[in-house]
């Protein structure tokens, strides 16, 4: 079967402009230059900055033959955001060009793009999508060896391949190999739905999965609160957590009330904290989740939260992640941040705002942090179960 590259929208670009300067007569052979053109499309910035010679180059690239491809897609390697959906859109112009009007594809080149995990994930990907226009068997021959692919979108597309196998062998009564190819699905998978579905499957064949385990969230914290957050002050004030961590301390909170750090565990399997029931139901309440987690060297890693409510979160005294927002939704990895574990013990602390709001959708007051690699894949830490002795290097403050 045969696909058709779907028309992407095109965030960022007057779309008004840009079908004027595709639509205007085309210039002469002599006038284009890639090379120039491509530097002009990487110059955009945001708020329009530089729109209308990236305009002016993505008319000059889609009049080019398809053995441009391969230097096209090797651009959005050091694209923004913006000068991506214009190297995207050169893209599908050049190779639907050539699509219909008959003319091959530069396959070698492009399966080599696909094949070399050091181009952007967004930009393999679209190359896999060319590829499908001269060989639709290419899911059959490639997918299988994808499912540790650092492009998440090519990994998904495996693990939905290896998930319809083992559904497969477990319709014909094979449910050993059923039983593998979920493992195996499962494991790579890094969605959240496929996730969920393999879990349902190898739940049903007495195989018990670790989801908090297998993305790597934090399910051992020592908590303390509420301070105070009438009319918002929490968030920017500083209270002693933020100086430093003493699991012995106790504090004054809200209303003068005498805190100390309790510790909690939580059995969700997608490692969700419930303030409400953890530390009790307050409005205008600030408070704090420590853990320790060692790391048996040092590494690159992205500490993802989700929560309804306003947070900030610190990774050895680095702050990472400062979101002051109330209810507006709560999703996994809502907000994410890039640190660096050292070798051996680190500190992660979260500060979780509630305010007063009085409606009934507003009381939730919860959050969910993991740590992981840039794909979504969690981190070989060890996390110490409540640790009971004084910060080391202190969490906030103390580290800066």
């Amino acid at each position: 079967m045969t696909h058709r590259i779907a028309p992407k929208t095109i965030v960022s670009i007057s779309l008004g402009l840009l079908v004027a300067f595709l639509v205007v007569s085309p210039a002469s052979p002599s006038e284009a230059n890639v090379e120039s053109a491509i530097k002009a499309i990487l110059a955009v910035g945001k708020e329009g900055k530089g729109a209308t010679e990236a305009a002016r180059a993505l008319r000059e690239l889609s009049r080019q033959e398809a053995d441009v491809l391969p230097a096209l897609l090797a651009a959005m390697d050091q694209a923004s955001p913006e000068a991506s959906n214009y190297l995207r859109a050169a893209v599908e112009a050049v190779a639907d060009k050539a699509i219909t009007q008959g003319k091959p594809l530069p396959v070698k080149q492009l399966e080599a793009f696909v094949q070399d995990h050091k181009h952007h994930p967004k930009a393999r990907r679209l190359a896999y999508d060319l590829l499908l226009h001269v060989d639709p068997t290419l899911p059959e021959r490639w997918l299988p060896g994808m499912l540790q692919d650092p492009s998440l979108e090519l990994r998904r597309d495996a693990v939905a391949m290896a998930l319809r196998e083992a559904e497969a062998a477990l319709a014909s009564g094979d449910k050993d190999a059923a039983r593998q190819k979920f493992e195996q699905a499962f494991r790579a998978a890094r969605d959240r739905d496929q996730v969920d579905a393999l879990a349902k499957q190898l739940k049903a064949l007495g195989v018990s999965v670790d989801i908090a385990g297998h993305f790597g969230f934090i399910r051992d914290w020592l908590l303390v609160g509420p301070f105070d957050n009438s009319g918002g002050i929490g968030f920017a004030a500083s209270y002693p957590p933020e100086n430093s961590v003493d699991p012995k301390a106790e504090y004054v909170g809200k209303q003068n009330a005498r805190l100390t750090w309790k510790p909690h565990t939580t059995a969700d399997p997608y490692g969700v904290v419930d303030l409400n029931k953890a530390i009790g139901k307050h409005m205008g309440a600030v408070g704090y989740a420590y853990a320790v987690v060692e790391s048996p060297e040092a590494r690159p890693v992205e500490v993802r939260v989700g929560s309804n409510n306003a947070v900030k979160v610190w990774l050895n005294g680095q702050e990472l992640i400062s979101h002051e927002e109330y209810h507006h939704g709560n999703r996994m990895d809502q907000y994410i941040g890039s640190g660096m574990l050292k070798p051996g013990r680190n500190e992660v602390l979260i500060k979780i705002c509630q305010n007063e709001q009085k409606e009934e959708w507003a009381q939730s007051w919860s959050f969910q942090l993991r740590l992981c690699d840039r794909v979504g894949t969690a981190v070989p830490v060890t996390v110490v179960k409540h640790p009971a002795e004084r910060s080391a290097a202190g969490t906030a403050g103390e580290g800066r």
